[in-house]
């Protein structure tokens, strides 16, 4: 079969090959054999070739994060699924192959064909992440304000599609003017460029009710103006620094007259694993209603996976397409 196989860490387009690596032999107690469909080509996936990320896995290795396939054969003991599922594989079960073994407690099964498989690819990292910073950090009402930047990424278009669903209202910061449609579009309540302007709209927008919640994927200063549109009280929780500057800029002043709590989220903790099944199935569900969409750009096949990484640096989603 055929897989991508990292051999050195450093430039992600430049440190693995395409290569064919034996079947996997007959799934054992408790595991299935997964045919994969798709996999998306993530930026953590590219922190990964790089060698910077917490994953880092033992050289030669096939990479990739998550995806999408469906079970070709089950091992002894193995309960509550079916040959022909559709499931979601596993975090970081090195994806980026044809087919692979996995424990079947770690999938989780959406059954036949609910929807857009693409998308559903996808909801592993993003749906997760977007649905915990909704329920881990605040308690959140109907009615109140979520703040987030990079405000038409996957997860922050996550965010709003789950927040809808749960009566939260969401603010969508953006770096271009031009962008603020695409946001609107995509179920924000409001959007507005990221920057120091936009401050005093959304001040009017939220009044006496305040923002309890902001969501920074970006860092650098863009920390700061969320910080600075916080209620007292409020929490900033910071998941990637898509901005590029791993600083953070807030003020001290913010901090200590409004006391402001700062988190950060990291996916992979075992606390969160129990939650994973019920959050799939919720986003799935938008899927299949199409209130929950995440754009894809491309998609290449895995001889391709060069291209795909380049595509993913120069900006826009791309999958790989590994199977039927």
């Amino acid at each position: 079969m055929r897989a991508v196989e990292l051999q050195s860490y450093g430039e992600p387009t430049s440190g693995f090959t395409v290569v064919n690596l034996p079947e996997p032999s007959s799934p054992g107690d408790g595991d299935v054999l997964v045919g994969m469909v798709y996999a998306p080509v993530n930026l953590n996936d590219l922190l990964v070739l790089q060698g910077v990320f917490p994953v880092h896995p033992e050289l030669p290795s096939p990479v990739g994060n998550e995806g999408i396939g469906r079970i070709l054969a089950m091992g002894p003991g193995v309960t509550g699924l079916a040959i022909g599922d559709v499931v979601v594989l596993p975090l970081y079960s090195l994806t980026w192959r044809q087919r692979l073994i996995v424990p079947a407690a770690q999938v989780v099964s959406i059954g036949g064909v609910p929807g857009d498989l693409q998308q559903l690819a996808m909801l592993r990292i993003n749906a997760v992440t977007a649905a915990l910073m909704l329920s881990e950090y605040v308690d959140l009402n109907p009615g109140d304000w979520i703040l987030q930047n990079a405000g038409n990424s996957a997860v922050a278009r996550t965010v709003t599609a789950i927040a809808k669903s749960r009566g939260l209202k969401t603010i969508n910061l953006v770096r271009r003017s031009d962008a603020i449609g695409d946001a609107l579009a995509a179920g924000a309540d409001a959007s507005f460029v990221d920057n120091e302007d936009s401050l005093s709209q959304i001040r009017s927008l939220v009044r006496e009710r305040g923002i309890g919640l902001a969501l920074d994927g970006v860092g650098g200063p863009a920390v700061g103006r969320l910080a600075t549109s916080l209620r007292a009280n409020g929490t900033i929780v910071s998941y990637a620094v898509m901005g590029g500057d791993v600083t953070s800029s807030v003020s001290v002043l913010d901090i200590i007259f409004k006391n402001l709590t700062y988190r950060g989220f990291y996916l992979d903790k075992p606390e969160y694993e129990s939650a994973v099944p019920s959050i799939i199935a919720e986003t799935a569900e938008l899927v299949a209603s199409g209130k929950l969409r995440v754009p894809v750009t491309a998609i290449y096949g895995i001889e391709e996976v060069g291209e795909a990484i380049a595509h993913v640096q120069k900006g826009g989603k791309a999958l790989l397409k590994l199977g039927n």
